[in-house]
């Protein structure tokens, strides 16, 4: 290597370490968590999903009580280019119904004879985007029968249309979850660390209850004791507020660790001593010296928010129809037979399975983001 190259490559090193030890908390954060590569391509797949689950009306091609007799435990319908060989364009076959003649089960065939045109951005059913602008444009759909993507369900409803609608309320469940675990979570947490004594034991006590007993039994007792009146908005944010009155617990036992090791540093005396308020003290000086691992613990308890709605929904003790969900959506398979015959109504569990995966590996991105200054 010469002379001129070793003192550029000195320069770049230089220059390289400079912007490291310049750069402020966050951007080192952000810079650690590029390097982790599935956590960003989590990141993109939930940008994707929240964005289905906000224009669930515009992109699915019909209302998610849109029936069609004709259709009952369809098979989803395969999207095609060609029609005898030739370049038409995307279009679905139509479907005709029989029965098994020995079994008496239904059965559907494809009738090549009807053709269904896939068209973007038809005029169709009419809608209130997020119940405010109304609309009648749908990103696709066809005007000569229906489009069934991922097949029918007993009444003829579109399974494809049901999920898009059943993500707005599935994965809201844990963003406004976690809004109250983590108000819960930050408040009792705080005041267990920082003030100690009885007020902390009274507090841990309370934990350890909640923790010991069984989570999906105490889960479908609280739900339980929901009126079965209530409109569905009300039943709603009561499954929402009983999974943040179980789940605050483990993110106020981080953050009581956290401050019982951090109280009596010397930031926390200068502000005892310059006469700031204890509120304020745990608010802008120690939360916020440990706000990436609160980040973590809130990204990784999403996932439960959304597996325990699913759960409860699917026991039929949670959301009920006409609320869509995804567990609401498998409460269609609940029988050996439904499985078997009708495999198309486990699809919801799939968003399921990809939406806590891709929460997970956030999580983990996060948590490895959350100390930049290892290696």
């Amino acid at each position: 290597m010469s002379t001129v190259e070793a003192a550029g490559q000195s320069t770049q090193e230089t220059a390289a370490a400079e912007r490291y030890y310049l750069a402020s908390q966050w951007q080192l954060v952000w810079w650690k968590f590029r390097k982790h590569k599935m956590a960003l391509v989590a990141g993109i797949v939930l940008g994707v999903m929240y964005f289905i689950a906000a224009f669930c009306e515009f992109l699915s091609p019909y209302l998610p009580g849109t029936r069609f007799p004709e259709y009952l435990y369809a098979p989803p319908q395969r999207v095609r280019l060609l029609a005898s060989g030739e370049a038409f364009g995307p279009h679905v076959y139509g479907l005709v119904r029989g029965r098994d003649p020995e079994t008496f089960r239904r059965t559907f065939t494809v009738d090549t004879e009807q053709r269904f045109d896939v068209r973007f951005f038809v005029r169709a059913e009419e809608y209130r985007l997020w119940g405010l602008f109304k609309s009648n444009i749908h990103l696709f759909g066809s005007d000569e029968g229906p489009v069934m993507l991922f097949g029918a369900d007993r009444l003829g409803r579109d399974v494809f249309t049901r999920i898009l609608y059943g993500a707005r309320i599935s994965l809201s469940v844990g963003l406004v979850g976690i809004f109250f675990t983590f108000v819960f979570g930050m408040v009792l947490g705080g005041l267990s660390g920082y003030l100690g004594g009885v007020v902390d034991t009274i507090i841990q006590r309370l934990v350890d209850l909640l923790i010991s007993i069984p989570t999906i039994p105490l889960w479908m007792a609280l739900a339980a004791a929901l009126p079965r009146d209530w409109p569905p908005v009300r039943i709603y944010f009561g499954i929402v507020i009983i999974f943040s009155m179980i789940g605050w617990t483990g993110l106020a036992r981080v953050i009581r660790g956290k401050l019982l090791a951090l109280r009596e540093e010397d930031f926390v005396m200068a502000g005892r001593i310059a006469g700031a308020k204890q509120g304020a003290i745990i608010a802008k000086h120690l939360l916020p010296s440990f706000a990436s691992y609160i980040i973590v613990s809130l990204t990784l308890a999403i996932p439960q928010t959304i597996l325990g709605e699913t759960a409860l929904s699917f026991l039929g003790l949670g959301l009920q129809p006409p609320v869509v969900s995804w567990g609401v959506l498998l409460q269609d398979a609940q029988n050996v037979q439904a499985i078997a015959h009708y495999g198309w109504l486990l699809i919801p569990c799939l968003f399921v399975i990809v939406t806590v995966l891709m929460f997970n590996f956030l999580g983990d991105g996060l948590r490895d983001a959350a100390d930049p200054y290892t290696r």
